[in-house]
């Protein structure tokens, strides 16, 4: 797998993140582990007409996008979007506009595609911007939404006394005040679909929680969010919160009550669900649960657990999210965010399915309900090929085809014939191409970045008698292929001192991991770099934080290849065309920002 001289030609530079697969099985989809499909009810900002039904607000591209390193594109956050809707989420929180004018567009741009994509049954997904309590977010926020169908803002204050003291420097009078005229400003500027979160509830006075969020619902407020922000609450504590505030806050039964729930104590999920058993009737969650710190419930985890428990044991709960998607959507969310999902990771990570004991394996063999309490296929897993299909150097392109759809990806003719150049020149080296093999060529293809530099050759040599010396050829973004060489402390090193004189764009390395995707030596090596802006550009990298003052944007990227080498000079590209691409669109923005204003000065002078 990694060679000291590596010279490969490539068609483009085409990233993806380490694919995870389960040990395949042979076995046809159980009836106790299908979930069947249930109507979904019309949508209604402030109730739910059938009162077992849960909404599922997904806040990958906000909150889960605050997990260091997972910086998305404005490309990748309009794909998750559209894949999110695929899944049948609910509400999408697609973004803090007032971040940054990169921001605002990604949000503006999923509030006008996939918010006005109506789906064959009438569902389309409700999008939703966050904004602090300051007019100028709400406005903000409002101006990125407004174009959906169905679109949502979502404000929030802290009401914890530790917030108010030390963070706010605020009385609860004035947070009170605040929330209020926050709520009464959106109302104003014609949005009807607004969601209140009390910051830290967990650890707040659960009496002044009864009083801001009775005085938001006068105000206007149609989903009340009870944020667990630190994770410190049990299960127990936060079912009994929620009953309470139903129970104690005058309005409750005109609004609905929602749950967002860290994972700082590993409870996320768990307290989702306790939340939904207390009477709440909205779960916020990320796909792969990521998000700050130990990040948040889980989707996967959360809609599987009432998909399977829910009739039972959750008092009849169910969802309208479509679980076959799953598996893909998490696919995507790894492979853009960089964030690698753990093996043991419920119900998507690389061993959830997976059974290497031989009392497990003999239980599997004899039936499979013994260890397995919901089949792969339910969440968008494919198991062996029913027809014996086998990849390798003989397999033609429709064969592949064929296997990809299997694997849930139905790709356009280009990509394919893209897809199927890598997988003949990985199978005359491999005598057996795996689904692992097949899902880190694909993703190569599909998950990756607007491709401003382009890796055409790499030869790098190297050892003990000599300094590690890399060539590269790449295609810039004028189309002229360039050549130079570069030396470092090692190979890897070496490729990216050359290709950073060929880009010059100055970027620190921040991170570097690289794993096998399968195992032997043959197996392909999947990199992860992040990266961040430095020196005369790191001022770039900075964005306004929903939590007040300024954050440093990170990037990052991932490669796959057979060679090490090459895949951690495919993953520095990649991040390095990410990073280009949002300072780009930036400048932009700021451009335009600066040619409005002198417009609008003129028009003043004129006038």
């Amino acid at each position: 797998m990694a060679s000291c001289v590596a010279q490969t030609r490539l068609a483009g530079c085409r990233q993806a993140a380490a694919p995870r697969r389960m040990r395949l099985q042979r076995g046809v989809v159980r009836a106790a582990a299908t979930v069947e499909p249930r109507k979904r009810p019309e949508y209604v900002p402030n109730r739910i007409d059938d009162p077992n039904y849960v909404r599922i607000f997904d806040t990958t591209l906000r909150d889960g996008e605050q997990s260091p390193g997972a910086t998305l594109t404005s490309k990748e956050k309009l794909e998750i979007a559209k894949k999110l809707s695929q899944l049948g989420v609910d509400i999408i929180e697609a973004g803090f506009p007032i971040a940054s004018p990169d921001d605002f567009e990604a949000v503006r741009s999923i509030a006008m595609e996939v918010g006005n994509a109506v789906h064959d049954d009438g569902y389309v997904p409700v999008i939703c911007g966050l904004s602090r309590t300051r007019p100028q977010d709400l406005d903000r926020a409002w101006d990125a939404v407004r174009h959906a169908k169905l679109p949502r803002v979502h404000t929030f204050i802290a009401t914890s006394e530790i917030h108010m003291k030390y963070k706010l420097h605020m009385t609860p009078e004035q947070v009170v005040d605040n929330a209020v005229t926050a709520v009464k400003h959106l109302r104003s500027l014609g949005c009807t679909d607004i969601e209140f979160s009390p910051e830290d509830a967990g650890r707040s006075d659960p009496v002044f929680l009864y009083e801001i969020l009775a005085e938001v619902i006068k105000a206007g407020a149609t989903t009340l969010n009870i944020p667990d922000t630190t994770g410190w609450t049990l299960p127990h504590e936060f079912q009994g919160l929620i009953a309470k505030i139903k129970a104690n806050t005058p309005g409750a039964e005109n609004v609905i009550i929602s749950t967002h729930c860290q994972n700082d104590l590993g409870l996320s999920t768990a307290n989702s669900l306790a939340g939904a058993m207390g009477g709440a009737r909205q779960i916020e969650c990320t796909i792969n649960g990521i998000g700050e710190r130990a990040g948040n419930a889980s989707l996967e985890e959360v809609v599987m657990a009432i998909a399977l428990r829910g009739k039972e044991q959750l008092g009849g709960l169910y969802t309208g999210v479509r679980p076959v998607h799953i598996a893909t959507a998490s696919k995507m969310v790894s492979d853009y965010s960089g964030m690698i999902v753990q093996p043991h990771k419920a119900i998507v990570g690389a061993n959830a399915f997976a059974h290497e004991s031989g009392i497990h394996q003999d239980g599997m063999l004899k039936n499979r309900d013994t260890y397995e309490i919901m089949s792969p296929e339910t969440i968008g897993l494919a198991r062996a090929d029913e027809a014996g299909i086998v990849l390798g150097k003989h397999s033609g392109r429709n064969a592949l085809d064929t296997r990809l759809k299997q694997l849930g990806f139905d790709l356009p003719k280009e990509q394919l014939n893209e897809v199927f150049k890598r997988f003949k020149n990985l199978a005359d080296h491999k005598k057996n191409v795996t689904d692992d093999d097949v899902l880190a060529l694909v993703t190569d293809e599909v998950h990756q970045p607007a491709v401003v530099w382009v890796l055409e050759d790499l030869q790098v040599v190297c050892g003990s008698m000599g300094v590690p010396t890399a060539t590269v050829r790449m295609r810039g973004p004028d189309g002229i292929s360039r050549v130079t060489s570069g030396i470092g402390t090692g190979p890897v090193d070496a490729a990216y001192k050359a290709i950073d004189s060929l880009v010059r764009v100055q970027a620190e390395l921040v991170d570097y991991s690289v794993n096998s995707v399968t195992e032997g030596i043959e197996a392909l090596a999947n990199t992860r770099v992040v990266i961040r802006p430095s020196g005369k550009m790191a001022g770039e990298g900075y964005v306004d934080s929903y939590k007040g003052g300024k954050t440093q944007r990170s990037f990052s990227g991932s490669g796959a290849d057979e060679d090490i080498v090459v895949s951690s000079a495919r993953a520095y590209i990649s991040a390095l065309n990410k990073m280009i691409g949002y300072i780009g669109a930036k400048s932009a923005s700021d451009a335009a920002a600066v040619s409005t204003s002198s417009m609008d000065a003129a028009a003043e002078v004129a006038a």
